[in-house]
């Protein structure tokens, strides 16, 4: 009988570590895909010269641009600044220790401006996308990357 559940439980736990290994394959998939969002959609535009793709709630980093710094409080302020506008409005938004005056924000947007540079902020079903526009960039032009890329991921499930 013991010879017989240690089998059964050998079975089970190489089940489990193939589960795992699938889930932790598709999760490094989808990481890769958001990164080339990244590296293509947004900075291969040259009209955004740091973006990064975060969670909807804004406790973890999907994917970033090299040098794009933002700490853990930053990321969730602007997560729950979709939900509490008056709140990013009011304080505006902290990046890489910066302060950005909030232009517009709703709940799926957040448009802010530091004097001629900004950052374009969209919320989809899962994500959040945090693109910074250098001076060079009209607002314009950073915003419809920014909320296209957002369109997209809406479109297909994110």
């Amino acid at each position: 009988m013991l010879c017989t559940t240690s089998a059964a439980l050998v079975t089970r736990t190489s089940t489990v570590v193939n589960s795992l290994t699938h889930i932790n394959r598709s999760f490094n998939h989808v990481l890769a895909r958001f990164l080339s969002y990244v590296d293509s959609s947004l900075l291969g535009t040259g009209k955004l010269d740091h973006a990064a793709i975060y969670s909807r709630a804004g406790d973890s980093a999907w994917a970033q641009s090299a040098g794009f710094q933002l700490s853990a409080a930053e990321a969730q302020f602007i997560a729950k600044g979709f939900d509490d506008t008056p709140a990013v409005q009011g304080s505006g938004v902290k990046l890489g220790g910066s302060k950005y005056i909030t232009l517009q924000a709703n709940d799926r947007s957040i448009y802010c401006r530091k004097g001629q540079e900004g950052l374009v902020c969209v919320r989809t079903k899962q994500a959040i996308l945090i693109a910074h526009y250098p001076d060079t960039t009209q607002p314009g032009e950073a915003t419809k990357i920014v909320e296209q890329l957002g369109d997209y991921l809406i479109s297909v499930g994110y």
